[in-house]
C-alpha cells in the first residue's frame, strides 16, 4: 500500500476519534459528597463533581451553604453529624453524603 493511500486510511480511522474526544473529555463528573471523622471527633464534609463556582446547600445536623470552587470541589469542616445531604443552588442535583471509615 502507497503512503497516500495509509495516510487516508489512517485519517478515516482517527478522525472519529478527534471529533468525539473533546466531547468525551468535558462531560462532567458525577457530583459525590463524602463526610469523614477527624482527629477532634468533629465531622469533616466534602465533595466534588459540582457546577464550578456555584454554590450548594448542605443539610443534616448543621445546615447552611458553602462555595464551589472552579474545580467543582467543596470542603467543610468541625461539623457535629455524620449525615448530610447536599443540594444544588439550582436544585438539579440532591446528593446524600457517604460516610468515610478508615
Amino acid at each position: 500500500m502507497n503512503r497516500t493511500r495509509r495516510l487516508a486510511a489512517l485519517t478515516l480511522l482517527i478522525a472519529p476519534a478527534l471529533a468525539l474526544g473533546p466531547a468525551v473529555a468535558a462531560a462532567p463528573a458525577a457530583a459525590k459528597c463524602n463526610v469523614e471523622v477527624d482527629s477532634a471527633g468533629k465531622y469533616h464534609l466534602w465533595g466534588e463533581g459540582f457546577p464550578a463556582n456555584t454554590t450548594v446547600t448542605y443539610s443534616g445536623s448543621t445546615s447552611g451553604s458553602v462555595p464551589i470552587n472552579k474545580s467543582g470541589r467543596f470542603d467543610l469542616g468541625g461539623l457535629t453529624g455524620a449525615k448530610y445531604t447536599v443540594k444544588t443552588a439550582d436544585g438539579k442535583t440532591t446528593v446524600t453524603c457517604a460516610s468515610v471509615h478508615y
